[in-house]
């Protein structure tokens, strides 16, 4: 599982995070209001705080999204028994993924984010509560789109539980990332040398399955790659339906894959229920840290528009991706672009077609195929992932 934020030499220059205004947005105070708490009741998992002071800080309003007055130690959030079962299944510049089991006995995912601290991370600043806020409220607000009534889609990645904790790495933990460390390397610094003050956010997640990158060669056909281009595109155009959302990051790092044995999945959107055919596996999106979404006409977004390092990287198509978001928004990036998301999955169409699978498809292999070209080929002329999923012959 790979929670990475594109270039990892980079941090992201979010000088202004919860401060971009859409037309309907009236007072930097209205924001404040708004997104202090984010939202009462988003399901029943996991529970925002209740208050309506506009004038919390960023800490109490994350802590009241956590459910809590002020950080806990490690082991009040995480059990220690839950501590010894816990695995390094992922990194990203600005954290850690273990997966561990929750109470229930069900696998969980556990993206670990130091904040506020002043040693560096990774060779970059450590996030602010004000930029964690964001990343928060855009999980809880994709999480909560399996209970929509309207537009419905279990295409994001689940988010279980929120912890905020204080205190060193729990030697557990330290093991596990040992581990990790000693088989596949790691790029990140040993997280040994914060001290007792230092404070994190854990997001606990269901279990989503393994990222498209490190699937490479196990997927059974090109069958399944078309399932999996299906079920990316239903999950955006739901979201762009329902919150006018844009992942922005969407590389084949940050899209899980993980085996059922369900033979269809369904989805709303505009109150219409529709399915599609899983071909064995059900696909989980993750990672919003360049996301967008609107929330009750405010607009809760990323902006990188200094951020130069992100648009010069070269070497894949990926890069690419970010220059021509830039050049379509004309590097606004509070302002709504839904075609963005076409771009990305012009891009996951280019990596499906260039993946190894373990069979051959039989016959049928060349139909496919020629259907995931001719996706490609066209794809771009979507205005969005909604206008691709309604309009696009291989959905049909």
């Amino acid at each position: 599982m790979n929670f990475s934020t594109p270039v990892k030499a980079s941090r992201l220059n979010l000088s202004s995070l919860l401060a971009d205004f859409t037309p309907h947005t009236k007072t930097w105070s209205r924001i404040k209001a708004a997104l202090s708490v984010h939202r009462k009741g988003l399901g029943n998992d996991v529970h925002s705080g209740v208050c309506e002071d506009a004038d919390l800080s960023d800490a109490e309003k994350v802590y009241a999204e956590c459910g809590q007055q002020q950080p806990l130690r490690w082991e009040e959030c995480i059990l220690p028994q839950r501590m010894k079962q816990c695995l390094k299944i992922g990194e990203g510049t600005f954290g850690e993924v273990f997966s561990t089991n929750n109470e229930s006995g069900d696998t969980v995912a556990l993206k670990i984010i130091p904040v506020e601290g002043s040693e560096k991370v990774n060779g970059e600043d450590q996030k602010t509560f004000g930029e964690i806020l964001h990343e928060i409220i855009i999980s809880k607000e994709l999480s909560s789109l399996k209970e929509k009534q309207h537009n419905q889609t279990h295409g994001f990645i689940g988010l279980k539980d929120l912890h905020c904790v204080q205190g060193c790495y729990p030697a557990d933990f330290l093991k596990a990332w040992d581990t990790f460390d000693q088989q596949k390397g790691s790029e990140n610094d040993r997280p040994d040398f914060f001290e007792n003050d230092q404070i994190f956010i854990i997001l606990e997640f269901e279990f989503g399955g393994i990222d498209l990158e490190n699937s490479n060669g196990t997927l059974a056909s090109l069958a399944v790659a078309k399932s999996i281009l299906h079920q990316v595109t239903a999950a955006l155009a739901v979201a762009e339906q329902e919150l006018h959302f844009e992942h922005r990051d969407l590389h084949w790092g940050n899209v899980l894959v993980k085996t059922t044995k369900q033979k269809t999945g369904s989805f709303l959107i505009n109150g219409t229920t529709h399915s599609l055919e899983t071909r064995g596996v059900l696909v989980r999106i993750i990672d919003y840290s360049l996301s967008r979404l609107e929330i009750d006409d405010l607009t809760v977004s990323c902006d990188i528009s200094n951020d130069e390092e992100l648009f010069m990287g070269q070497g894949d198509y990926q890069f690419e991706i970010y220059r021509l978001m830039r050049q379509e928004n004309g590097n606004n990036w509070a302002a709504y672009h839904p075609h963005t998301n076409v771009l990305w999955l012009h891009y996951l169409c280019s990596k499906l077609l260039s993946m190894k699978y373990r069979g051959s498809g039989g016959r049928s292999a060349k139909d496919v195929r020629e259907e995931l070209t001719g996706f490609y080929d066209n794809v771009l002329q979507y205005s969005s992932a909604t206008e691709a999923l309604q309009s696009c012959p291989m959905f049909q």
